[in-house]
């Protein structure tokens, strides 16, 4: 592990720009006290918020631009107005030339990718970038890609995903062969569309370090069936939101409930406990960040609504993608599953030559 992590930082980007950056930088300090911060944005924005935070001050480069992407800007728009001199574009920038591990911003996902895309370029073999989130589950907790960088199916982004998967479940959760699983509407192998199917017959006949159970429906996903659920980016987003909407439903229920009798109320104060527990394990700062995969550089996108809490958390995250080597792991497995695949075609096409 390095001595110390550089973390490049978007202050500018979210609803709340450097009250919130900063201040969840200082908290991630407080727990990761070998990091360093580039602050990125509008000095004389972010230095009265740093001010509040000395030994954050003490760790921290400031670097200027009055520039920022607007939440509601389009990427093309982003690109040609922010390219190398908003605060996004020069985060980025600092990955891209060495001088931070990842980059964090809480600013406009589609900017943020398309910028990235720019600035890092793909990483070789991968065709697709792919958005992987951390998902709470009864067993503990799930990695869930794409979650919306990639709209379509085909066979080979699915096989790119469930590899850079794996090696995201291998650097966070120390896991030796992580356990996939292909999303689909049912598990038996007749269903499905035909790209999800051709993925599944592709997954089940690879060598990676993995080892893959097969199709999963989308209750396995709250179940934590397995350590990493691969899907397309437009089912992975309707399911991402959709469950953040169940849990602010059922939090709704609950709460009514609670206050509707005496007996109810005294019933609350007799389970606080038990529902502190419950909120602590549904509260989405602990799961807060997206980890932009299949570039050639870490970068993590936080909520842009989240507080300090959520932005520490997101920040943690890009901490241990940098210090468990991600990318190598990434790299490593890429290029096993290729060189996998050719000697299949190869020895397929030794098995077609018509006998002399």
């Amino acid at each position: 592990m390095p001595d110390q992590i550089t973390i490049s930082v978007d202050a500018m980007g979210g609803d709340s720009g450097p009250s919130v950056s900063v201040a969840g930088c200082a908290l991630a300090l407080q727990r990761l006290p070998d990091t360093r911060f580039l602050l990125v944005g509008d000095q004389a924005k972010i230095m009265p918020e740093l001010a509040k935070f000395p030994e954050l001050q003490k760790k921290s480069d400031v670097i200027h631009t009055d520039i920022a992407v607007g939440m509601d800007d389009k990427p093309s728009q982003a690109l040609r107005r922010g390219r190398r001199v908003s605060s996004m574009w020069m985060a980025l920038n600092a990955v891209a030339d060495g001088r931070a591990g990842f980059a964090i911003s809480a600013g406009n996902t589609g900017a943020l990718m398309a910028m990235a895309r720019f600035a890092l370029k793909m990483m070789p073999n991968v065709s697709r970038p792919a958005i992987a989130g951390i998902w709470p589950t009864l067993r503990g907790e799930s990695i869930v890609l794409d979650m919306g960088a990639t709209i379509g199916v085909d066979s080979r982004w699915l096989v790119d995903f469930a590899v850079m998967g794996e090696a995201m479940a291998r650097a966070l959760f120390g896991i030796e062969r992580p356990s996939v699983g292909l999303l689909n509407i049912g598990v038996e192998e007749v269903k499905g569309l035909d790209e999800v199917k051709a993925a599944h017959q592709r997954l089940r006949d690879s060598n990676l370090p993995m080892r893959y159970v097969g199709f999963v429906e989308g209750d396995d996903i709250g179940q934590g069936t397995v350590d990493v659920v691969v899907t397309e980016g437009f089912s992975g987003n309707i399911a991402l939101k959709t469950a953040e909407g169940t849990a602010k439903q059922f939090a709704a229920y609950l709460r009514s409930a609670m206050n509707e009798t005496i007996l109810s109320r005294l019933g609350y104060l007799l389970a606080r406990s038990a529902f502190k527990s419950l909120k602590e394990k549904m509260d989405p700062r602990r799961s807060n960040g997206g980890v932009f995969l299949g570039l050639n550089g870490i970068v993590i996108k936080s909520h842009g609504g989240t507080d300090n809490e959520g932005f520490a958390a997101a920040v943690a995250l890009g901490y241990e993608m940098a210090s468990n080597k991600l990318l190598e792991k990434i790299s490593t497995d890429l290029d096993l599953h290729r060189a996998n695949e050719i000697e299949m075609a190869e020895s397929s096409n030794e098995e077609e030559k018509p006998s002399q």
